[in-house]
């Protein structure tokens, strides 16, 4: 199908990004599809959003034309819009019109692999399909008779239809909830086993499944792509001190990415918050990745990821810099032990990452022991699934429980 990417802006956005980089990263989106040849695209500025059109009228006649004379059969908005004007512009235009929450979906309903994927797709899905029930089609606002028990006589059709939805919400939250406790058995035994969990995290199409499959030998799908990678996917990798470590490839973040998306693929996420560090890979050589840098931070604070989690930052894509951007980059990562410039494609740099995360689990651990009344169930369970109980022994009124921990583990336990 033939597609037509259109970005509005207007005088009253304060976007940190320019609107042509912003257009840009919406003809990715689009390119993520299958099936779909992206005809053209252009930034539409506006005075103020119309009601009901989104567009001004002469504008809306404008596209008309050109989608005729281009063939387009889906018009791409990278923007909200607002089920009447879906409508409206669809009436208007005689095409199918998907908005930026629109869009992502259908990326993720593509991508979506894993059971839990599908599944927070689908929740996702209906969440944002409800929305577009409020007067968005004709045939909504029919009505149909009933018995009295089952919505009662003169029920709409809208009303129906929204029932339907969360019935079928319901549905499958129940069958999240036996995912996710699936998941969290699986969770609790990697605590057991003495790795601890790398997590790879950044904005989207940063290259961190590229990165993913340079240290593991993995074959995860990496393309040039928005969103190659939706479900999180870990393997063993072996350090240069010869220690072994859980890595975690994780779904790309993306500015402006939809509520109801984020709160839908918390669960994915929640590798994340699991993390013993974090590896916040940066595609270096885009013109935003500072902006980029501050999306990705936001989203992880919303996460709930813990503020002394360490954390280092992969400078990506180095292969793309010319050589004095190459040289500013090295003088600049020279001042921190936090950064480190590289190339997940060519492999360059990796070795001095694989080296500071190998320092970073080089932590001294002390000896200490521990007396905890029966009644401290939670704190005792911590200790065994974390990994750190070297003896424990039966009193009295309790345990004493001999543990080796690092500084960090020992917080954690005290946080409990």
């Amino acid at each position: 199908m033939r597609a037509y990417v259109l970005h509005p802006v207007t005088r009253s956005d304060k976007a940190r990004r320019t609107p042509e980089l912003g257009l840009a990263e919406a003809v990715s989106l689009a390119a993520a599809l299958p099936d779909l040849e992206v005809a053209g695209a252009e930034v539409v500025r506006l005075d103020r959003p119309h009601p009901g059109l989104l567009f001004g009228t002469g504008k809306v006649s404008a596209l008309k034309a050109r989608f005729e004379g281009l063939d387009v059969g889906l018009v791409l908005v990278d923007g909200p819009v607002s089920p009447v004007q879906q409508r409206n512009l669809e009436k208007e235009w005689g095409v199918k019109l998907l908005d930026r929450t629109g869009l992502i979906l259908e990326i993720f309903a593509d991508r979506a692999r894993t059971r839990e994927g599908v599944l927070q797709v689908e929740l996702a899905a209906l969440s944002y399909q409800r929305t577009r029930l409020v007067r968005a089609w004709t045939h909504l606002e029919r009505q149909r008779g009933g018995f009295g028990f089952v919505g009662g006589p003169g029920e709409t059709q809208i009303e129906s239809d929204r029932r339907a939805i969360d019935d079928q919400v319901i549905r499958i939250k129940r069958q999240l909830d036996r995912v996710v406790k699936t998941r969290e058995l699986h969770r609790a035994a990697r605590r057991k086993v003495p790795f601890p969990v790398v997590a790879l995290v950044g904005y989207t199409n940063a290259g961190k499944s590229t990165l993913f499959n340079r240290m593991t030998g993995a074959g995860v799908l990496a393309r040039d792509m928005l969103f190659a990678t939706l479900d999180p996917t870990m393997r063993g990798v072996e350090l240069p001190s010869g220690r072994r470590v859980i890595l975690s490839d994780t779904v790309g973040f993306i500015s402006d990415l939809p509520t109801q998306l984020v709160a839908a693929f918390r669960a994915t996420l929640e590798e994340v918050l699991e993390a013993d560090l974090i590896l916040h890979v940066r595609d270096i050589s885009h013109p935003e990745t500072e902006q980029q840098a501050a999306d990705v931070a936001n989203i992880l604070t919303s996460l709930g990821v813990k503020a002394d989690t360490p954390l280092l930052e992969v400078w990506n894509k180095l292969d793309l810099l010319d050589p004095d951007a190459r040289a500013a980059l090295a003088v600049q990562a020279a001042r921190s032990t936090t950064v480190f410039p590289l190339s997940a494609l060519t492999g360059e740099g990796l070795p001095r990452l694989l080296e500071a995360v190998s320092a970073a689990f080089g932590e001294e651990k002390s000896d200490r022991e521990l007396r905890l009344g029966f009644e401290d169930g939670r704190r005792r369970a911590w200790l065994h699934e974390a990994g750190v109980v070297q003896s424990e022994r039966k009193t009295r009124t309790g345990y004493r429980i001999a543990v080796r921990w690092t500084a960090r583990q020992e917080s954690r336990y005290r946080d409990l």
